[in-house]
């Protein structure tokens, strides 16, 4: 597999193109892997998180799962404790959630992202997780 040169030849999806946006903090990289159709309506997506790179705080109108392939990172729903991941966790998330995922301070993180029931709408972003947050995680 090709990638930039700064990512472990052992992600097994694509790396995908860099994610160049607000919703995002520090530096990750987005590969559709099944775009949104009419027959599915989940797409999947692969992410690769640079070490402390991670999402803004989010929620899915239907729902969303990840499949954690690589690396250490986190997730936290909004009032609870972070999680840690590692390859081979899954994580289902509820619709309507607000919750946040991303790479340990130390560690590459990626996983593959399901979108479930996107016919009740597009995620909505909401704010950037603090670097005060991120830092009193375990």
């Amino acid at each position: 597999m090709k990638n930039s040169g700064n990512l472990p030849e052992r992600i097994i999806f694509p790396q995908g193109e860099k994610v160049g946006n607000e919703h995002f903090i520090g530096t990750a990289w987005l590969s559709l892997l099944v775009p949104y159709d009419e027959m599915y309506h989940c797409p999947v997506y692969n992410v690769t998180f640079e070490p402390g790179a991670r999402n803004s705080w989010h929620k899915h109108p239907g729902g969303q799962i990840l499949l954690v392939t690589g690396g250490r990172g986190y997730y936290q729903e909004d009032g609870k404790k972070a999680r840690v991941l590692r390859a081979g966790d899954v994580v289902t998330i509820p619709p309507h959630v607000k919750h946040w995922h991303g790479a340990a301070p130390d560690s590459l993180f990626t996983h593959i992202g399901i979108t479930t029931n996107t016919h009740l709408g597009d995620a909505e972003w909401l704010e950037p997780v603090s670097d005060e947050e991120y830092d009193r995680l375990p």
